[in-house]
């Protein structure tokens, strides 16, 4: 059955993941886009705690977790996330529907485990418009009206091992190959004229990198499990290969473009490095029962640069992450209570972005809420979420977004590669 599910749904994923547009954040014009979380909606409803083994369900964070594998796990989910723009002037909403992973995952022994499986990376998808207003020598006004928009993203297809050193020590390690496409458009018109500009960049994205892990578990007083992980991802490097053209325009009555003298860049290459990331997180509970953890990320992106080199109002620094969640199952054994056997999750993260828009740092900071679903009497099961949160600011002519988002995720078991007793 777990075969069938994986075919179809990998299917569809991978015919979805390269059209969708992940995101409508202005925010997503600046660097390589809204960088993705990368995590399971489980670990995603405890904030985005990414610090406990699991025996079947994946940990996307930390490669370590996966020496604690003992079933065949296969992972997907999606977001449906509506979000209202605020300045000091205006407002407007959007939503998004997203998929946001495709993994599997099983025990090679009894002291190792794989996954692989595919993600979004990062997204672009913004659509502003500008008018500038300036008085000429005559004294008469000149309006120029200006739109931007944005759209793709770049993607993540990982290979992941774990492996258990001792019965409390496991380490790991994954290899990621990150690619995509992403195209910005701006087109400028200027009042009583005819004719505007448009300019197009297309930029596609490679390169690899690798995510490294550790985590530790032991016992305290001979009934609590503590847990502490650790995860570093050196830095790497993406190159683009970069295309463009510029044309005057006008619009049909229907509003279609019609373009003359049209000028095509030649193709150049650049590179952009992803700073190195490090982050690490402790917690404590009893397995099965409850949890409760925090964690802390770092990622110093004081070196990272933009798409466009003549904005000049936007600087990068050191980005934090901190993030405090767990869970509780009342009974995850019962046979007369199906709430019971419920997995109830919940988190809260702060974030610094390390993106600067005129001296105003963007900060992001969510509350997040779920539950694991039980799936009949097996181990697989239905895990729902939601997130409420803010990013940015209306302070220093920055964009504030309030964000809800709902999230669901199937994370469906079977035992693979049973060696017969007979033959």
């Amino acid at each position: 059955m777990i075969k069938k599910i994986i075919l179809g749904t990998s299917l569809l994923f991978s015919s979805v993941i390269f059209a969708q547009e992940g995101t409508a954040s202005p925010y997503s014009f600046y660097g390589i886009g809204d960088v993705k979380y990368r995590g399971t909606h489980e670990n995603k409803a405890m904030g985005g705690l990414g610090i406990i083994p699991d025996s079947i369900h994946l940990n996307l964070q930390n490669p370590a977790s996966l020496a604690s594998l003992r079933l065949t796990t296969f992972s997907v989910g999606a977001t449906n996330r509506s979000t209202t723009f605020k300045t000091d002037s205006q407002k407007e909403t959007a939503s998004r529907t997203t998929f946001d992973y495709l993994a599997l995952g099983f025990p090679i022994t009894k002291k190792a485990g794989v996954s692989f499986g595919i993600m979004p990376y990062s997204s672009v998808g913004y659509k502003v418009d500008q008018t500038t207003t300036t008085q000429l020598s005559t004294g008469d006004i000149l309006n120029t009206n200006k739109r931007f928009t944005g759209e793709g993203g770049v993607n993540n297809v990982f290979l992941g091992l774990g492996y258990k050193i001792t019965s409390k020590l496991s380490i790991g390690a994954d290899f990621q190959y990150n690619f995509g496409r992403v195209e910005t458009k701006s087109v400028v018109f200027m009042d009583d004229v005819y004719l505007g500009k448009r300019e197009i960049n297309t930029a596609r994205y490679s390169g690899v990198a690798f995510n490294t892990g550790l985590m530790y578990q032991t016992k305290i007083n001979k009934k609590y499990d503590w847990y502490s992980s650790f995860t570093y991802s050196p830095q790497s490097n993406l190159k683009a290969d970069n295309s463009g053209s510029v044309a005057a325009i006008t619009y049909s009555g229907t509003g279609a473009e019609l373009e003359s003298d049209v000028v095509n860049y030649e193709a150049t290459q650049s590179t952009f490095k992803l700073p190195a990331k490090y982050a690490l997180g402790t917690g404590f509970g009893i397995a099965k029962q409850w949890f409760v953890g925090a964690e802390v990320t770092f990622q110093d992106k004081s070196s990272f640069v933009n798409r466009f080199d003549q904005i000049t109002n936007v600087g990068f620094e050191k980005a934090q992450r901190y993030v405090i969640g767990g869970y509780i199952t009342p009974k995850f054994n019962s046979f007369t209570s199906y709430l019971e056997r419920v997995t109830y999750r919940a988190g809260f993260r702060y974030e610094n972005t390390g993106l600067v828009i005129n001296n105003q740092s963007v900060k992001d900071y969510s509350v997040n809420a779920g539950f694991g679903l039980p799936i009949g009497r097996s181990l697989s099961n239905l895990n729902v979420g939601f997130e409420y949160g803010t990013k940015g600011t209306t302070s220093s002519n920055l964009v504030q977004e309030n964000y809800f988002g709902i999230y669901i995720g199937l994370s469906v078991n079977d035992l693979w590669f049973k060696r017969t007793k007979y033959e």
